[in-house]
C-alpha cells in the first residue's frame, strides 16, 4: 500500500506533516509505505533535524505549491507540478493507492473530479464528515461543503453511497440511513428535503428511517445522515465548535473529546475513481497521524471498488 500525503498542505504544513508522518510509523505495517510530496530538500532537512530516517517513507519531489488562497482550478492548471498536482496524477497513475492532503480543499475536490474522475453513474461526488454518538460511536454525514447547491437525486445518491462507505468501514450491516430536515413529518421541509423524502422512501438499497433534526444529530438516530453541502457545512462546523468551548471551560469529557476533529484526521471523498481524503486546514500533528490512519482504513475496506461494482452494475 502507498499512501501519498501532501507534506506542503496545511496551516502548519511543512513542519506538523513531517510531525504526523513521524508519529504514524508504528501504524504501518510490512508492504506499507508514505510517500511525502514537496520540495525534496525542505523534507529531508526536517526528517534530519529530527534524527528520522525510515525505509518506509518516500520523499516525492514537487518543486511547487498551491496555497491555501488561490483558485483551485486556475492553480492546479498553471502548477502541475506542485506537490497537490503530483499527488493526483501519482494516485491516476495507479502508484499511490490514496491520496490525502490538508491544503487547498477546492484544489483537492477540482482535482477528484478531472484527474481520477467520477464513477459512471454518479451526479456528483460527496465529502463526507465524521459525526460522534453519544454511545462512543461515529455517524457519517454526507454532503458537508463539496455541493451547496442540490438536487434529489443527488441525495438520493449520497445516501446509497453513504449506506456502502459506512458498511465497508464498520463491518456494520444495514446502516440507518436519516435525511436531515426541520422536523419527522414526511411533509416537512424545503422543496429539496420533500423531494430527497420521496426518493429515499422508495429506495430498496438502503434502510431509510426517516428525517432527523438538528436535535439528534449526536443521538444515534442513523448511521448515515443525509443533507445538501450548505447546511452540511454549517452543522459540521457548529459541531466542531463544541470541542474548543467546552475546553476553554474546563468541562471535558468522552463525548466532547469525540468532537475533536483532530481524532477523525480528514473526510473521504466518495464517488470519485480513487481513495482521495481531505483533511483540516489546521491540522496538528495528531490530526495528520490520523489522517494516515484513515487512508489505510478506506484503502483496506476496498471501499471505492465496491461502489463502483455497485452503480456499474446498474
Amino acid at each position: 500500500m502507498n499512501i501519498a500525503i501532501d507534506v506542503m498542505g496545511g496551516d502548519y504544513a511543512p513542519e506538523a506533516v513531517i510531525d504526523g508522518i513521524i508519529e504514524s510509523i508504528d501504524l504501518l505495517t510490512i508492504g506499507e509505505t508514505i510517500l511525502a510530496i514537496g520540495p525534496q530538500d525542505t523534507i529531508n532537512n526536517l526528517f534530519k533535524s529530527r534524527n528520522f530516517s525510515s525505509s518506509q517513507v518516500r520523499v516525492i519531489h514537487a518543486e511547487q505549491v498551491i496555497e491555501m488562497g488561490e483558485h483551485p482550478t486556475k492553480a492546479l492548471s498553471q502548477k502541475p507540478n506542485s506537490s497537490i498536482g503530483i499527488g493526483f496524477s501519482l494516485l491516476k497513475e495507479g502508484k499511490a493507492d490514496v491520496f490525502a492532503s490538508a491544503g487547498n480543499t477546492g484544489a483537492m475536490m477540482v482535482g477528484s473530479l478531472f484527474s481520477v474522475k467520477t464513477i459512471n453513474g454518479i451526479q456528483r461526488p460527496a465529502i463526507a464528515g465524521f459525526v460522534p454518538q453519544v454511545d462512543g460511536r461515529y455517524a457519517i454525514m454526507l454532503d458537508i461543503g463539496a455541493n451547496a447547491d442540490c438536487k434529489p437525486e443527488m441525495l438520493a445518491q449520497w445516501a446509497e453511497l453513504g449506506s456502502i462507505y459506512f458498511e465497508s468501514t464498520t463491518g456494520q450491516t444495514n446502516p440507518r440511513v436519516g435525511l436531515m430536515n426541520i422536523g419527522e413529518e414526511e411533509q416537512k421541509g424545503s422543496i429539496l428535503a420533500q423531494g430527497t423524502h420521496a426518493l429515499l422512501k422508495e429506495n430498496s438499497n438502503i434502510n431509510f428511517i426517516g428525517n432527523i433534526e438538528g436535535k439528534d444529530l449526536f443521538r444515534n438516530k442513523a448511521d448515515v445522515i443525509v443533507t445538501d453541502g450548505f447546511t452540511g457545512n454549517i452543522v459540521l462546523k457548529m459541531g466542531e465548535s463544541i470541542y474548543n468551548i467546552m475546553k476553554e471551560q474546563g468541562m471535558m469529557n468522552d463525548f466532547v473529546e469525540n468532537t475533536n476533529y483532530e481524532n477523525y484526521g480528514g473526510s473521504p471523498i466518495i464517488g470519485i475513481n480513487g481513495n482521495v481524503i481531505i483533511a483540516h486546514g489546521a491540522s496538528s500533528p495528531k490530526a495528520i497521524k490520523n489522517m494516515i490512519k484513515l487512508c489505510k482504513s478506506v484503502v483496506d475496506s476496498n471501499v471505492c471498488q465496491k461502489i463502483k461494482a455497485k452503480f456499474e452494475e446498474k
